[in-house]
C-alpha cells in the first residue's frame, strides 16, 4: 500500500519531532530505533523509507531542533535578553526542547562526519545571532563565541549538579558575568 505525498511528510514530520526531543533527552546513543519508531507511532519501515539510517535522521534531528529552538529566541532583541531565557530554570528543566548544543556537546566527538557538520554549522549560527545582538567590540565574533561557549557550558553544569540552588547560582553567576555594562 502505498502512501501518499501528504501522508509521507506528515510521517517524516512526526519522526523529526520525536527524534529531535529523544536525543536531546537521553543523547544519541541513548536512543535507539525501537524508542524513535514507537514515540513518532510509526514502524522501523517508515523511519529507515524517509531517512536511510539512524545517523542521516539524527544528523536532520539536529537541524529541526535548532530551528525550532531559534524561532522561540528570533525575537530577542538584546543579549541580555536572550541570556535571561537562555540561562533561565525553565531553559535547564526543558530537556526535551531546549537546547540540542547544550543537550549533545559531549557526544559530539564520537559521531560521524554528518551530524558534526551539522553541529558545526549550529555553533556558526548561535555564534552569528550572538554577534548580532552583542554591543559592538574590536573582534565580535571571537567575543560571540565566547558568550557561546560560557552560555552553553553553563547551562551544561547547570543541568549536570544535583543541587538545585548551586544549579541556580551556575546559571546566575554565568548572565551577570555576561551582563552588558
Amino acid at each position: 500500500m502505498r502512501v501518499s505525498k501528504e501522508k509521507s511528510a506528515e510521517n517524516r514530520e512526526r519522526i523529526l519531532e520525536a527524534a529531535a526531543r529523544l536525543f536531546r533527552e537521553r543523547g544519541l546513543s541513548g536512543v535507539g530505533v525501537d524508542a524513535l519508531t514507537e514515540a513518532a507511532g510509526l514502524t522501523h519501515g517508515s523511519l529507515y523509507s524517509q531517512f536511510g539510517s539512524k545517523e542521516r535522521l539524527a544528523a536532520e534531528a539536529l537541524v529541526h531542533a535548532l530551528t525550532t529552538s531559534s524561532a522561540r529566541m528570533r525575537d530577542a532583541r538584546t543579549l541580555d535578553d536572550y541570556m535571561a531565557r537562555y540561562l533561565s530554570a525553565d531553559h535547564r528543566e526543558g530537556l526535551g526542547d531546549g537546547c540540542v548544543i547544550a543537550a549533545l556537546a559531549g557526544e559530539m566527538p564520537r559521531q560521524g562526519a554528518t551530524i558534526r557538520h551539522r553541529f558545526t554549522d549550529a555553533i556558526r549560527g548561535m555564534g552569528k545571532k550572538i554577534a548580532g545582538l552583542a554591543p559592538g567590540g574590536a573582534r565580535p565574533e571571537d567575543e560571540a563565541l565566547a558568550i557561546v561557549a560560557t552560555m552553553v557550558g553553563a547551562l551544561i553544569l547547570a543541568r549536570a549538579v544535583d543541587d538545585q540552588e548551586l544549579s541556580g547560582r551556575i546559571l546566575g553567576a554565568a548572565r551577570a558575568r555576561l551582563s552588558s555594562p
